[in-house]
């Protein structure tokens, strides 16, 4: 995993230095605390995956001009409103190893910068002079919504289907994979077959990306993940694993874990005992064949495209979605 992660960024370099001056640069004109709050959340040590998709995408197509950087942080500070927001209305405390904005500052300034990272993203979108882009930006910004109600509606629900799993990761995640790829190719004016492949690409990327995330959240502790192991089971989340796990668990122990999602102030060794539980009932080993299949899907989408460094990359970011540890 840490050869890959070397190779990814090695290739990267210079688009994510581009990426780093374009996020600071689109937010110096705006007045201080806009920039503290969202710096907050900015500069805490994202991977600015969404951004270097766009880029990448765009350059697979035979994109050369020159303001790619700057339209690539449309997917960053959408994605940095996201987590802004999303941190607020879950109650969380940590994210990114650091506290949440709104505990740094307050509720109504963290939901205000949200609201203000969203608008920069749309303007953003428009000088790029494509009605196409704004269309799929603005999509983005109402699925996630979707999204996130969706998940907020059936928190502690134990009856969530992996259909409804699916559609609420869709909205939430691979949405913005999947317009960060499609822009790429929308500013690089590609035809509708390589459009649509590297749409295809960013859905199962996404969805990839989102179930390994999930995995994450029970084997992962805060020093890797930013955050502590199994912060979504205490706020009420169900995901893969448990949905799963939960499908195909004996009556006995179904109600153990339904008793734990009801108990938010679980303590490690209970947390323990679930996560032995998962792996018994087969819940993590069916999330990670899952999203290998996505991964799988989403390398075919590039099957199109003749050989290439950039081709080279993105099939290896791809990998790097199921394999990552943070």
């Amino acid at each position: 995993m840490s050869d890959l992660k070397t190779k990814i960024i090695a290739a990267v370099k210079g688009d994510l230095a581009a990426i780093e001056a374009a996020l600071e640069d689109n937010l110096n004109p705006y007045f201080d605390l806009v920039s503290q709050v969202a710096g907050h959340i900015l500069f805490a040590g994202g991977k600015r995956l969404r951004p270097l998709l766009m880029i990448q995408c765009a350059r697979l197509c035979g994109h050369a001009g020159n303001h790619a950087a700057r339209f690539a942080t449309i997917f960053e500070y959408l994605h940095a409103a996201t987590l802004l927001h999303d941190d607020l209305v879950d109650g969380a405390d940590m994210r990114r190893g650091r506290p949440v904005a709104n505990q740094v500052w307050d509720n109504p300034t963290a939901v205000l910068t949200g609201d203000f990272l969203l608008a920069r993203g749309l303007s953003i979108a428009a000088d790029t002079g494509l009605s196409e882009v704004i269309r799929v930006i603005a999509g983005i910004t109402e699925n996630m919504s979707q999204g996130e109600i969706r998940q907020m509606e059936r928190k502690g629900d134990s009856s969530l289907t992996e259909a409804e799993y699916l559609e609420v990761i869709r909205c939430k995640t691979a949405v913005l994979f999947e317009g960060a790829c499609r822009t790429g190719a929308l500013i690089a004016d590609a035809g509708a077959e390589r459009v649509d492949a590297l749409t295809a690409y960013g859905y199962h990327l996404g969805i990839a990306f989102q179930m390994a995330d999930d995995l994450l959240d029970y084997t992962q502790d805060l020093a890797a993940l930013g955050k502590r192991a199994g912060a979504d089971l205490r706020e009420g989340k169900l995901t893969l694993p448990l949905i799963h796990a939960l499908s195909r668990a004996s009556e006995t122990d179904r109600a153990r874990m339904v008793a734990l999602l009801e108990k938010p102030d679980f303590c490690e060794r209970e947390f323990a005992a679930l996560v032995a539980m998962l792996d018994q009932y087969g819940g993590i080993a069916y999330t990670r064949a899952q999203a290998a299949e996505h991964v799988a899907a989403a390398k075919t989408a590039l099957g199109q495209f003749a050989h290439s460094r950039t081709r080279e990359t993105l099939m290896d970011i791809a990998d790097y979605a199921l394999v990552r540890k943070a």
